[in-house]
């Protein structure tokens, strides 16, 4: 009797010991902003990525923590001498969150859905280099490109481009059904979005079995959720909280690098920007420094053209621009606006731009430039702003990879026109080779900071503060997303 008490209690011991120690496997992850639906193919806003991509939606080929193309939905492919053919062989018993297979015939409905004449895609220039999307069979796919595109395996990683399906392509938007280890559970509005681990994933099966991404638009309310436990993570922090968790053992500060150019954008065919010396007094009067220091809590990486600092492309062009009230003012009175201009400026929500807009307001009013500003929310911007191209000035980070390319594109809300701008990026479409393609870039680069399209202010830092138990989440981000796949809870 005693012998078979002495092992129920170990048992129960054991038990309890093992409960104890098991890893948590429920997220709860802070994010500002809520994404105005769900369909990464049918919308420019990040949100809509951070919560989706590599989660539920994937796409032939997927982008790493370090900025590699990696295999996806495509588990391999061949590429035909001239650069023009692209053979990928698709895996097998892929299967889409409502059951329904995976096959070569959702990438050609894909692809062709996303580069058609009524695309609704915001990176519908992407695709512009296909000629002809083919099925050759259930899990061979065949692209032709009307001319060699060196960055086409790069495209196919954007969220964008990821793989949707016929049947449910249309319901996307407020539940999206994809291939990814995680399916779509619920959405809250105002409130959050929960994800929940797919049990039918074609891949490893991911660590988490639930998570749900809250949103805190108010940058004040994220250190209270952090220290009550209620959220365990925000991969993007607001970097002026920092200071109040840095010292705090319980959480990780990880301060890492983005796409996210910050700019200062402006109509350049909107009188008085169409003139080059008005742009050129705005690049005069910006004090970066300043900016960063206000807007970024002194992280930002300076910038002078559109082009990430950790890029092996980057050239520093910081310099072609000082700042120097006196010459501003110069420039603005040979383009005869000696008594000063009167404009708008429109800021959507993240505190970069709001807290940015006022430097940028004050410093501008400093060489005569009279600045109104006007808080809109995102749903605004991207209709007022991005789509209708109805403004003077606005703030944005822009943190789509490698996307210089933006400038060329006739219908970009910059209003830019450059022929020989385009020509470069012409080229660098046709190149493959690194050390080409490096120095196209740097000419692209020149031309923009020459021409002063916008006013190129920082770099956006990716700090993330998180548990410290917490493990896998990005400390870089070369694309904008929040990928689960391999986070998990340390024993």
């Amino acid at each position: 009797m005693k012998l078979w008490k002495t092992i129920l209690a170990a048992a129960v011991l054991a038990l309890a010991g093992s409960q104890a120690f098991a890893a948590r496997t429920d997220l709860v992850i802070g994010i500002p902003l809520e994404p105005p639906h769900l369909d990464p193919t049918a919308g420019a806003a990040a949100a809509i990525d951070e919560v989706l991509y590599a989660n539920v939606f994937e796409g032939l080929t997927r982008i790493g923590p370090n900025g590699e193309v990696l295999p996806d939905l495509a588990e391999s492919w061949a590429i035909s001498d001239d650069g023009k053919v692209y053979t990928f062989k698709l895996r097998t018993g892929v299967k889409f969150h409502d059951g329904s297979d995976f096959d070569a015939g959702d990438v050609k409905f894909s692809l062709d859905r996303a580069r058609a004449d009524n695309s609704v895609n915001a990176q519908r220039a992407l695709f512009a280099a296909i000629d002809t999307v083919e099925v050759v069979d259930p899990t061979t796919v065949k692209v032709t490109l009307k001319n060699p595109q060196g960055s086409f395996l790069y495209n196919l990683g954007w969220g964008d481009a990821v793989i949707v399906a016929p049947e449910s392509a249309d319901t996307n938007k407020e539940k999206p059904i994809g291939t990814g280890p995680f399916k779509f559970q619920s959405w809250a509005k105002g409130s959050s979005i929960t994800l929940v681990k797919s049990d039918t994933y074609w891949g490893a099966p991911v660590f988490l079995d639930k998570a749900e991404f809250r949103i805190v638009p108010d940058a004040a309310a994220a250190v209270p959720a952090l220290l009550s436990g209620d959220i365990q993570a925000f991969p993007f922090f607001d970097p002026d909280s920092v200071a109040q968790v840095k010292d705090d053992p319980r959480f990780k500060v990880v301060i890492g690098s983005t796409e996210g150019e910050t700019i200062l954008a402006i109509n350049n065919k909107k009188p008085p920007f169409d003139k080059l010396e008005v742009r050129q007094a705005i690049a005069f009067a910006l004090d970066r420094k300043a900016i960063i220091d206000g807007a970024s809590a002194g992280l930002g990486v300076p910038i002078g053209s559109h082009m990430s600092p950790a890029s092996k492309a980057y050239v520093d062009l910081t310099g072609l621009y000082p700042h120097n009230v006196d010459k501003a003012k110069e420039l603005l009175k040979q383009a005869g606006f000696e008594n000063g201009i009167k404009a708008t400026l429109k800021l959507p929500p993240p505190s970069y731009a709001r807290l940015g807009g006022e430097i940028i307001a004050s410093q501008l009013r400093d060489v005569g430039i009279d600045l109104e500003i006007i808080p809109v929310e995102w749903a605004q911007w991207l209709d007022q702003v991005f789509t209708k191209k109805d403004y003077d000035l606005t703030i944005v980070s822009h943190t789509e990879p490698n996307d210089i390319d933006i400038y060329s594109r006739k219908d970009y809300y910059f209003n830019y026109d450059n022929p020989a701008f385009d020509k470069i990026i012409a080229e660098l479409n046709l190149t493959s080779d690194d050390a080409k393609r490096n120095t196209l870039l740097g000419e692209a680069q020149k031309i923009l900071a020459d021409d002063a399209v916008v006013g190129f202010l920082y770099e956006l830092p990716k700090v993330g503060v998180w548990d410290a138990k917490l493990q896998g989440l990005w400390e870089n981000a070369p694309i904008q997303a929040n990928d689960l796949t391999k986070v998990k809870w340390a024993n």
